[in-house]
C-alpha cells in the first residue's frame, strides 16, 4: 500500500472526512516519527512496532569493481522492530 492509498482508504472509510485533511493526518503522522528519530528518540506503537535509531559503526569494506579497499564512516540508520501483534497477524 503506498502513501496515497493509504489517503484514498481513510477519505473512503469516514466520510466527514475530505482526501485534503486525510493527508495532513497521514502527513502529521509521519512527520511526527520522522521528526522523533532525528532527535534520538524512540516511538512505539502499541501493536504495531518500534522505530529506534541505530549507530552503525565505521568499517572497511572493497569496492566491487576495482577491488580497492573503502573506509565507510560510522552512520545512524533508521530501524524497525514489530511488535507482537503485527507479527501474529503476519504470520496466519
Amino acid at each position: 500500500m503506498t502513501k496515497s492509498e493509504l489517503i484514498e482508504r481513510l477519505s473512503d472509510e469516514h466520510e466527514m472526512l475530505n482526501k485534503k485533511d486525510a493527508e495532513a493526518i497521514i502527513n502529521l503522522i509521519f512527520g511526527g516519527i520522522g521528526n522523533a528519530l532525528a532527535d534520538g528518540d524512540r516511538v512505539e506503537i502499541r501493536g504495531f512496532g518500534s522505530f529506534s535509531v541505530r549507530e552503525r559503526e565505521a568499517r572497511e569494506a572493497r569496492n566491487p569493481k576495482s577491488g580497492e579497499l573503502v573506509k565507510i564512516p560510522s552512520r545512524k540508520t533508521p530501524f524497525f522492530k514489530t511488535g507482537k501483534e503485527l507479527r501474529e497477524r503476519v504470520d496466519e
